[in-house]
């Protein structure tokens, strides 16, 4: 115990007997130095460095100071997630730990909630190699707030093996099994494993890594694949099998790790995602410190831009049967340009319905009681394991300072790619699992309005999908199965029929517009007012009454993405339009025939969804133990 009472609502310094090692039992979090390579932008989610860098990094745990140099800790990946810790686990107080050689200034703040920065203690160390500890209360905790520390160098100074520890040990056990389903990306599956294999917290802690390999690329022909195996030894596991999708894959995984393993967790890992290892050990450290069985998810970090936090956590609107970002969870934001310090809504608690599956752990118990993922393929299987453990009453929390890097959805629009499919059937099997409500009158008016938004848009291949995505939830859950083997072949012959499904990516294949840019220069401002919206809609349902004007192969303009907006792509009779992550175009071409189909065909599905929703929820969750079985699955990866 220490001599100088340790409370948030003192500001003390401590005495030296106070600073004395002992206390600190297990490592919680480590504070990490940024990689020598690391650009500014990256440094930042790890140092708060004024103006320049002020930090010499010679590894991961050690940074030198010179003379007069201050740094902070308030940080994404250094300062400490308090909230969530006093929240969900067992913890009150935790221990700061670090080795100091010189002498400098350590100060340790706290936040609250709202943002609002605390200091809470500080000291004057001295010495050489000198590990000191300073204990902090967790109780003023529960809405939020960090804790980080600050360091200035009276003369030059090394700081060392820095972390935050409890003064005791776990309640649960901890042996992990990292599960990765991947499909023809060895370059990133490997590189992920020598992440795993290279790190010595985590090794100590490691059971087995599960690789579900779905691909035509294998990743045991990548060159630099047998000497990470050599690193893991038998604690890998490489299965191959036919694409199954995420579902698949990761089913494969857990499944491979009840019955081949004596994992307590299993963390979920996608193949296309870059990886700070101590990241596995906090959210495995946080389980086991729970004090019931718990998921605990990582953040994602934008691989394109690497300090900007994506997001926070994910929820599910229960009305609409749409994910989201949860209440109060930040978007975008970039730490190069605020700090931790400086941003009041990063402190509040976020509470989440699910972790998505770029990373998310799962206690041995959890999977052994609620059962395997859901046969979907791809799309809802993360959001409908949270929703599932959550009616079981397990308590799923997404822990910040523990996130991978991953390609942000602004790349990209899965919707109207061939995963529309898989959005559209697996959203529709999810709110007949899951959906408070006794009728689909919403969900059906939001699908009818989101398909003839993408008729207004030319996207009659995304429609297409849609449509075959409503049967097959119509046909019901016995299908499932049996549609996961071929269901992708299906779907991208579907959207291979239209034009809008066809991307053009060659350069010398990309057709001439025959107007310039100032054809629809001022087509792309929207509508804003109700009455101009009305106005917009009605005349895209005039323009598909009449006739196209030609029949001209080339089409009339060439559109960016972010300007194929259905006003404007409504009143034309075909275009190129760029895909989202610009390295193609599709060709699009109004066809009022083929929009009417659709659109009858849309309405008349939708109605009918809406009238046998009752008796569709009760199929789906009479056969829910079905399709969650490890022997349904065991069939499928033996087939």
């Amino acid at each position: 115990m220490t001599t100088t009472e340790v409370s948030p609502d003192v500001v003390a310094d401590l005495a030296a007997e106070d600073l004395a090692p002992g206390r600190a039992v297990t490592l919680l979090q480590r504070v990490l130095m940024p990689r020598v390579a690391d650009p500014r932008k990256v440094r930042a989610l790890y140092l708060d460095e004024v103006r320049s860098e002020k930090v010499h990094v010679t590894s991961r745990s050690t940074g030198h100071l010179s003379a007069g140099d201050e740094v902070s800790f308030a940080t994404y990946f250094n300062a400490f997630p308090a909230g969530y810790w006093r929240r969900w686990t067992s913890l009150t107080s935790i221990t700061l730990q670090l080795r100091v050689s010189g002498t400098c200034r350590i100060d340790v703040y706290r936040t609250k909630g709202n943002g609002d920065v605390l200091h809470a203690l500080g000291t004057t160390v001295e010495g050489t190699g000198r590990t000191v500890e300073l204990d902090l209360d967790l109780t003023p905790f529960v809405e939020g707030g960090w804790y980080w520390f600050d360091v200035t160098a009276d003369e030059d100074t090394i700081i060392e093996d820095a972390g935050w520890y409890a003064d005791r040990e776990p309640l649960r056990p901890g042996r992990l099994a990292v599960g990765i389903c991947t499909f023809n990306r060895p370059v990133d599956c490997v590189a992920a494993l020598q992440t795993v294999a290279a790190d010595p917290v985590l090794g100590a802690e490691l059971a087995a890594v599960v690789v579900a390999d779905q691909g035509n690329l294998k990743v045991r022909d990548e060159a630099s694949f047998p000497e990470v195996a050599g690193l893991l030894g038998d604690r890998l596991h490489l299965v191959e099998q036919g694409n199954l999708g995420g579902s698949g894959g990761f089913a494969r995984a857990m499944h491979e790790t009840l019955t081949r393993t004596d994992a307590t967790h299993l963390v979920f890992l996608d193949d296309d995602v870059q990886l700070e290892a101590d990241s596995l050990h906090r959210a495995l450290t946080f389980a086991r410190f729970t004090d019931e069985p718990t998921l605990v998810g990582g953040q994602m970090l934008t691989l394109q831009d690497r300090s900007v936090l994506h997001t926070m956590g994910e929820s599910v609107d229960r009305r609409l049967m749409r994910y989201r970002p949860a209440p109060y969870a930040a978007v975008g934001h970039d730490f190069a340009h605020w700090s931790l310090r400086d941003a009041r809504h990063l402190h509040r608690r976020v509470d989440v319905d699910y972790n998505a599956w770029w990373m998310c752990l799962i206690p041995r118990e959890v999977a052994e009681e609620i059962g395997l993922p859901l046969p979907l393929f791809i799309k809802w299987d993360d959001a409908e394991y949270g929703l599932r453990a959550g009616a079981a009453g397990y308590r799923t929390v997404t822990l910040p300072g523990a996130a991978i890097w991953h390609l942000s959805w602004t790349d990209k629009d899965d919707s109207t790619d061939w995963q529309a499919y898989f959005h559209a059937r697996n959203q529709l099997v999810i709110a007949a699992l899951h959906s408070p409500l006794k009728r689909a009158e919403d969900i059906v008016k939001e699908n009818i309005r989101a398909d003839i938004r993408h008729l207004f848009r030319l996207e009659y291949s995304a429609v297409a999908l849609h449509l075959k995505a409503y049967r097959d939830f119509l046909a019901g859950p016995d299908n499932l199965f049996p549609q996961l083997p071929g269901v992708l072949a299906e779907v991208r012959a579907e959207r291979a029929r239209y034009s809008d499904g066809q991307v053009i990516t060659e350069r010398s294949r990309i057709p001439l517009p025959r107007m310039g840019q100032d054809a629809t220069e001022g087509m792309v401002h929207p509508p804003v007012a109700k009455r101009a919206i009305a106005r917009a809609a009605l005349q895209a349902l005039r323009n598909n009454v009449r006739p196209v004007q030609d029949g001209e192969d080339r089409p009339q303009v060439e559109l960016p993405a972010r300007d194929a907006q259905w006003f404007v792509l409504a009143q034309l009779d075909s275009a190129s339009v760029a895909t989202a992550d610009g390295r193609g175009v599709t060709v699009r071409r109004r066809d009022p025939a083929t929009f009417w189909r659709l659109a009858r065909e849309s309405v008349r599905l939708n109605l009918e969804i809406a009238r046998r929703f009752p008796r569709a929820k009760q199929q789906y969750r009479d056969s829910y133990a079905d399709l969650t079985s490890a022997q349904n699955w065991e069939k499928v990866f033996t087939s």
